[in-house]
């Protein structure tokens, strides 16, 4: 064995649809490295790292063995400096609950909610097969999404279906994005020097996917997503909220089946759907800028749907202690933010709008205002490399 296990390193998997993206950390949780490869099975896939290459990436096993030889000509001696891989999960059902060192018990969880995240959970155990194939012998550990929300109590992750569907089928609301959310409300109470078990907060996850989870005092009590990362916010492609009865309305009057229906609200709409112009905000803001009215709907939707959650969530807690924006749109778009908490003194949030402009990270509200606005920076990879740490 090369070094002892004090010296061991972390690697981080996230396999996307058409992507894997890779971290590897020392044993102290710093960064040493990091990439990723797109548009797997495209004629122009391409990994970055230190420099973008093109190469031939037909499936997710292929993308990992380009991830590998890449790491061990430039960052690993072998297969013994690695002390264990950490995957995302997008969905664990109600049995997976935490961190787990994957065997064909946690293998078999993954794949039953194959239907419940098709384009998330058949990728992520394709990442996991490859890594025991080529890495055999080398401890996998699975982070589920959905774990962090184990503890949301039940009048809030029910529906008001019969419950004898609940007990069948197990739907339910699962919620996701958990990671990113722990990690966020974890580095909140950092920021505001408090412990996270004394402080109400309410991140805002604002993405291509969107969700918002509240948590009181280290505890996630609701959250925006639900059965599947449909429901909640408007999101990118995604409808989030809309009458369910529009379902089969659309598949009678448009002649649309239920895939149809399904693929429309999940990669046709949102922001993409209403602007007509992208699911980019960048892009969205940009024609906004030129009159363009659609652009301007759909960033006003967008941020009418952010406050109203944001004042439900206000109203669960009790009075919140912080409003935390995260993820691309939130930690990137003053212009969203501002929006988000335009009018909403009153309840006492006060954005300082330099500090919005200016801040990429800690707290863009004003002095006086009660409860405290923040821009946190997510680390998905990190908040994972810590749970492997502590299980491992």
């Amino acid at each position: 064995m090369t070094g002892n296990k004090k010296d061991k390193k972390i690697l981080v998997l996230n396999c996307g649809s058409s992507s894997v993206k890779y971290v590897l950390f020392d044993n102290t949780l710093n960064r040493i490295t990091k990439g990723n490869v797109e548009r797997i099975g495209s004629p122009d896939a391409f990994i970055v790292s230190d420099t973008k290459e093109v190469c031939s990436v037909p499936d997710h096993k292929t993308a990992v063995e380009i991830i590998l030889e890449k790491l061990f000509k430039n960052a690993i001696k072998d297969k013994d400096d690695i002390k264990a891989i950490g995957h995302r999960v997008v969905h664990g059902g109600e049995k997976m609950t935490q961190p787990s060192i994957v065997d064909d018990e946690v293998k078999s969880e993954i794949k039953k909610c194959f239907p419940l995240a098709p384009l998330h959970n058949p990728h992520h155990l394709a990442g996991i097969l490859a890594i025991e194939q080529l890495l055999p012998g080398v401890p996998n550990v699975a982070v589920f999404d959905t774990a962090y929300y184990k503890t949301i109590p039940a009048h809030a992750y029910l529906y008001a279906l019969p419950y004898y569907l609940y007990k069948k089928h197990s739907i339910r609301k699962y919620g996701f994005h958990g990671i990113s959310h722990q990690f966020v409300a974890e580095k909140t109470a950092e920021l505001m020097q408090k412990p996270l078990d004394k402080l109400k907060v309410i991140t805002c996850h604002l993405g291509n996917g969107c969700s918002i989870t509240a948590t009181k005092h280290g505890t996630p009590v609701d959250t925006s997503m639900g059965f599947t990362p449909l429901e909640g916010l408007m999101m990118g492609t995604r409808c989030g909220d809309i009458d369910p009865s529009i379902v089969t309305f659309l598949a009678t009057s448009e002649s649309m089946s239920m895939n149809d229906v399904n693929k429309l609200m999940q990669s046709q709409s949102g922001l993409l759907g209403v602007s007509g112009v992208s699911n980019d905000m960048r892009a969205i803001i940009e024609e906004s800028g030129k009159n363009n009215e659609r652009a301007s709907i759909a960033i006003e939707m967008f941020c009418y749907r952010v406050k109203k959650y944001i004042g439900s969530y206000n109203a669960v807690l009790e009075g919140a202690d912080a409003i935390v924006f995260t993820a691309g749109i939130g930690e990137n778009s003053s212009i969203v933010r501002e929006k988000c908490v335009k009018g909403l003194s009153r309840i006492g949030i006060e954005i300082d709008t330099s500090l919005n402009e200016e801040t990429k990270e800690g707290i863009i509200s004003k002095k006086s205002s009660p409860i405290k606005i923040l821009v946190v920076p997510t680390n998905e990879e990190l908040m994972i490399a810590k749970q492997v740490q502590i299980l491992v």
